[in-house]
């Protein structure tokens, strides 16, 4: 695969009506250094011009299978293009990538147009995201009564806050939580090489009561929008409404950073965080994924909401924390 100029690149991202962190070179780089898997970047020209651009990261797993995924570990990350051609022509590069790699599928993440070729499906991720209001009192009302009362208890609490890139008390909290979720946890070197690649665009808030950290989250910056991406917290922090705390502070915060989206992400449907979310009144988006099936003959269903997988999320949720530690990066590198 040639070599790409990376600042091209991301000049056609950051221009893109559509374009996101998860389609900027630095993602794709942070997965390559801090998981140790290939990216390949696909780009359309016209002339010399940049016309269209597709990030994808190369998964192989004796487990999990062998897939190409634009873009890996993220929630977007298809085809950007400024016209059809320029869409058409990366997405039969991606197909043909696919058949010389001999991967079992590709799969592009929230992409709203179906090509032929590919298989759609739009019932598995919702989206949530709203803009944030610069009046405090109108960003308030926007939570429904119930949840805006939480967030108003948890104000009085006496909780503080500190915005750094400080990983060590996150990841601290994140373990712990994935752990409890029946997921294993991503290494160290993945949110260090985020760091890196994005600089003051990868922030950690962290929510301490009595000193002590309880509640934090990574959150990633780009245009209009803060992302809160990675999250974890202490079981104590349900006593004092730290993760509601956290995420108001969080838009406070971003307003002053002039971004002016909150962008929750993507949750399951019929999960936990899904409901959070909503009850934030934060209204969902169905998230449509394409699938180009090469070996496989089946759409994949690699969700801790798959039945298939429902025993080894119960087990995992009984390991001791630092077992999980240990283990965790050595299978979450392939979950995608």
């Amino acid at each position: 695969m040639a070599e790409i100029d990376d600042l091209a690149w991301d000049a056609f991202v950051r221009a893109h009506p559509r374009g996101t962190i998860f389609h900027l070179s630095g993602w794709s780089r942070a997965i390559e250094r801090g998981l140790g898997h290939r990216a390949h970047f696909l780009v359309a020209r016209s002339d010399s011009e940049i016309t269209g651009v597709l990030p994808l990261v190369a998964i192989k797993s004796r487990l999990f299978g062998h897939a190409l995924l634009s873009n890996a570990f993220a929630v977007a990350g298809g085809p950007l293009a400024s016209n059809p051609m320029a869409e058409h022509e990366l997405l039969t590069r991606a197909s043909a990538l696919a058949r010389e790699l001999n991967v079992d599928y590709v799969e592009l993440k929230d992409t709203p147009t179906t090509a032929t070729g590919w298989v759609e499906r739009a019932d598995l991720y919702c989206g949530f995201e709203r803009a944030i209001r610069a009046d405090e009192a109108e960003c308030l009302a926007q939570i429904p009564r119930k949840q805006r009362a939480v967030v108003r208890k948890a104000l009085d609490a006496g909780l503080s806050f500190t915005i750094d890139q400080n990983l060590e008390a996150f990841h601290t909290l994140y373990a712990r939580t994935v752990r409890d979720h029946g997921t294993p946890i991503f290494p160290r070197t993945l949110f260090r090489a985020f760091a890196e690649q994005f600089s003051n665009a990868c922030e950690v808030l962290t929510v301490r009561h009595r000193g002590e950290p309880v509640s934090s989250v990574l959150s990633f910056y780009h245009a209009d929008r803060v992302l809160p991406y990675y999250t974890g917290s202490a079981l104590s922090a349900r006593d004092t409404g730290a993760n509601d705390f956290m995420y108001w502070q969080l838009m406070r915060h971003a307003l002053s950073r002039g971004a002016t989206v909150f962008d929750f992400g993507r949750s399951k449907v019929g999960t936990g965080a899904h409901a959070f979310k909503k009850n934030w009144g934060f209204q969902p988006r169905a998230i449509v994924h394409q699938y180009y099936l090469h070996r496989s003959a089946t759409l994949p269903g690699l969700n801790p909401t798959n039945p298939k997988f429902d025993l080894l999320v119960k087990a995992w949720r009984r390991l001791p924390l630092p077992v999980a530690n240990l283990i965790g990066p050595f299978i979450s590198r392939n979950l995608g």
